[in-house]
């Protein structure tokens, strides 16, 4: 009966707004209905527009493999944003395609019904996943740029309210096919170089895959501690690579050594297995960078299989729908720490997003600044200072791209 509770629940994968029945979660806990109002709360906080801001014209321009998307309203205000450029290359088509027509003509203050909308119309519900929701956050921060600078807000405001204005940071780092003394002193260099407090390192092979080099990981997970001190935040990522036994071993190793979170600890999408091994191990179980669907990670917080819960604001479609994941592990006292992908501006969107989280954790993703990116911002380096990074303070994304850098960005016909 579990088994097909969960099923019935995993196939039930819409945006999580109003059009799906309450009714549908009820065997699932006690705590549902809670975590469905906090689902359903509105989330863009633009009072001050009263007007409405029709999308007149959207456009996708292209230099090299880099994807810039422009909104401009048919009053001629303009949004932009920048794609995740490694996904985008091979996605361009679905956003040209599928969600580019359906926004034509909207009212922009609608995004919310509008994402509930696009997510039957041609029935994109099939391509749930990266291929639908990369190209769907990729208009949405245009979308939400543009009504920042409407009414003269960051991003931050347009979705809630400000609760951080600096995000502390964790390093990011991904040394497998090294030796575990190597990957040390390459991750000791990068520390040191953003000033950050807290780091996460790789262990595993990733999906399965066998570790390279062997016994990589647990020499690393006993050297790790020892040599960064006991105040420093840790965190372990596994990218899905072990069955249920030897997740549960290398979560209690990494218990044993005082490692802070163990993320994704078996494949992404085995719901049942994470579970237990949240259940099974004391160390936190972090996860949800590679989900696609509302009611997956409702199943997740409402069965305790997540202590952190992980939404990558492209790969899970947009700001909007992260933000509904976030205050649903609100409801059960966890905290969120986003995933940042891929390349393009991901650590200006985190920054922005985790400004407006109640529930923001400690330490957030950090992976180094956008170099091949021209940008200026008046209220922000854009970069780890002594471990922070200030978030940019002004209209919408807050910064500006450099115009010679824009003009060689040329539209992509349909």
């Amino acid at each position: 009966m579990r088994r097909r509770n969960f099923l019935r629940h995993s196939l039930a994968t819409g945006v999580g707004l109003s059009s799906f029945s309450q009714s549908r979660y009820r065997e699932t806990t006690t705590d549902s209905d809670d975590l469905i109002k906090a689902m359903n709360r509105p989330v863009l906080n633009i009072p001050e527009i009263k007007s409405p801001v029709i999308i007149d014209h959207i456009e996708l321009l292209r230099y090299k493999d880099n994807f810039i998307c422009r909104v401009i309203s048919a009053d001629g205000a303009v949004g932009l944003s920048v794609s995740n450029n490694m996904q985008m290359v091979s996605l361009y088509p679905i956003f040209l395609l599928r969600i580019k027509p359906f926004f034509i003509g909207k009212d922009a203050r609608q995004l919310e019904k509008l994402l509930e909308e696009l997510y039957v119309f041609k029935s994109n519900y099939k391509l749930q996943s990266l291929a639908l929701w990369v190209p769907v956050a990729t208009l949405e921060f245009a979308i939400l740029d543009l009504l920042g600078k409407i009414c003269e807000k960051p991003l931050g405001k347009v979705i809630g309210k400000i609760h951080n204005e600096k995000i502390a940071v964790y390093q990011a780092n991904n040394y497998r096919g090294r030796s575990a003394d190597e990957s040390l002193e390459k991750i000791k260099k990068a520390v040191e170089e953003s000033g950050a407090k807290a780091v996460k390192f790789k262990i595993g092979g990733r999906m399965s895959s066998p570790e390279n080099p062997p016994g990589r990981s647990e020499r690393l997970i006993a050297l790790i501690r020892e040599e960064l001190g006991s105040e420093m935040k840790i965190y372990a990522d596994s990218n899905g690579s072990y069955d249920l036994e030897e997740a549960i071993r290398i979560g209690n190793l990494l218990h044993k050594h005082n490692i802070d979170f163990y993320e994704e600890p078996v494949p992404f999408d085995w719901y049942e297995e994470t579970r237990i091994v949240a259940k099974k191990c004391k160390v936190p179980i972090a996860g949800g960078e590679q989900e696609g669907s509302m009611h997956n990670f409702l199943w997740l917080i409402d069965h305790d299989a997540l202590q952190i819960v992980q939404p990558d604001i492209f790969y899970f479609g947009g700001m909007i729908r992260s933000m509904r994941v976030a205050r649903m592990a609100e409801t059960k006292g966890l905290k969120c720490v986003p995933h940042i992908s891929g390349s393009g501006l991901g650590h200006i969107y985190m920054a922005h997003f985790v400004s407006a989280l109640p529930n923001a954790g400690p330490f957030h993703e950090y992976k180094g600044p956008s170099e091949d990116i021209p940008m200026t911002c008046a209220t922000s380096s854009l970069r780890s200072e002594e471990g922070l990074i200030t978030v940019p303070k002004g209209p919408g994304l807050g910064i500006d791209l450099e115009n010679e850098f824009l003009k060689l960005h040329k539209v992509i016909p349909v």
